[in-house]
């Protein structure tokens, strides 16, 4: 990505998309078991997630409702999350964008922006509530 630098700002996903940044419209993890994972959305749609600004605690994907509740346990076998293993075990970047919303001070106030690599230093699970 030449022409993206970090603090980046687009007003939609597709916007973001269409930049390269992060191309799925709907899923928060883009990439796969094999390759790792390109990029991941935090724009607060896991209760669990939590924002430092530098260090980010990343709930994964799937196991929610449409309310946001955790209601079943995740699988490292999910594309998703078996991408952002990937990630941890070779080392791999994964570009961050977040999305606006009110559970982090570190969120635009709009919109989506292009907040630069990480790297993912650990996972593991938790089950359910």
């Amino acid at each position: 990505m030449p022409d993206v630098q970090v603090g980046q700002e687009y007003s939609t996903r597709k916007l973001a998309a269409a930049a390269g940044v992060h191309r799925p419209f709907q899923a928060g993890i883009c990439g796969t078991k094999k390759d790792g994972a390109e990029s991941i959305v935090v724009s607060g749609g896991y209760k669990d997630d939590q924002d430092f600004g530098d260090v980010i605690v990343y709930t994964g994907h799937g196991g929610r409702d449409e309310s946001g509740n955790q209601v079943s346990d995740q699988s490292f076998d999910d594309s998703g999350n078996a991408a952002l293993v990937t990630s941890h075990l070779e080392g791999l970047p994964v570009r961050v964008v977040r999305g606006a919303h009110k559970s982090s001070p570190y969120a635009p106030l709009k919109g989506y922006r292009y907040d630069g690599l990480y790297r993912v230093t650990s996972y593991g699970s938790t089950p359910h509530r």
